[in-house]
């Protein structure tokens, strides 16, 4: 049995570490999590690892069902359908929110995280871009500073990585390429327009900046047949 001398630590490394592997798909949705193996990686007891699990199940990562082990959050064609029709409300209205409650220190956070999205994006490193895009929407909905947007917007956020991943592990055309440095400059846009409070400018990036990720995933994500919902 480990000792959980450090367990604050390593139970926010196993945290941060499952949050990633779900969100690039190292785990795809349904993957069985196994707890012994868990605590052994992280050298943690089995009651933070529950503990854990049970606080990500809460976010949306993983779902709990008696007498089963724990799994990744299933994706559906139904959930699907339910991005595209809810993402533009949820994405919208945190940029707007953000612009008009951001703090300074906020704003300098969200400056680092797109530098590292960027250098993901020069070097082609689609882990990367799938992890600091969803940190960069991430900080966004925290500095809308709404009690009842975040949960929402975070939920949101699991399925719109994975839904990204699921394109990315394509091959990197030009075309890809070229948007990618498009979601980029559309990035630093929104930070220019939250630093100046200007709110009704930053919901429309968020509206033109989803249209894009509509577009290149639509064909990955919409049953045959069905056209995912325009934004």
């Amino acid at each position: 049995m480990t000792t959980d001398i450090a367990s604050p630590d390593r139970k926010a490394n196993l945290g941060l570490t499952l949050k990633r592997r779900i969100l690039t798909m190292e785990l795809p949705p349904g993957s069985v999590l196994d707890e012994v193996a868990l605590s052994e990686e992280f050298g943690l007891s089995r009651p933070p690892v529950r503990e854990l699990m049970r606080q990500m199940a809460g976010e949306g990562y993983i779902e709990l069902e008696a007498n089963r082990a724990a799994r990744v959050s299933s994706m559906s064609y139904q959930s699907l359908r339910d991005f595209f029709l809810m993402a533009p409300m949820i994405y919208i209205t945190a940029n707007r929110m953000a612009a008009e409650n951001r703090t300074r220190a906020e704003l300098d956070a969200l400056k680092q995280i797109q530098q590292s999205f960027q250098k993901a994006v020069d070097n082609r490193d689609v882990e990367g871009r799938v992890f600091y895009n969803d940190q960069f929407h991430r900080q966004v909905g925290e500095m809308a500073h709404n009690v009842y947007l975040v949960p929402s917007l975070r939920r949101l956020q699991i399925d719109h990585a994975r839904i990204g991943k699921i394109f990315y592990k394509h091959p990197n055309t030009p075309r890809m390429q070229e948007e990618l440095e498009l979601a980029s400059k559309q990035h630093d846009e929104m930070i220019e327009t939250i630093e100046r409070h200007d709110a009704d400018a930053a919901g429309e990036l968020a509206r033109l900046h989803l249209e894009l990720s509509r577009r290149n995933m639509a064909m990955y994500a919409a049953p045959e047949g069905i056209e995912a919902p325009t934004l």
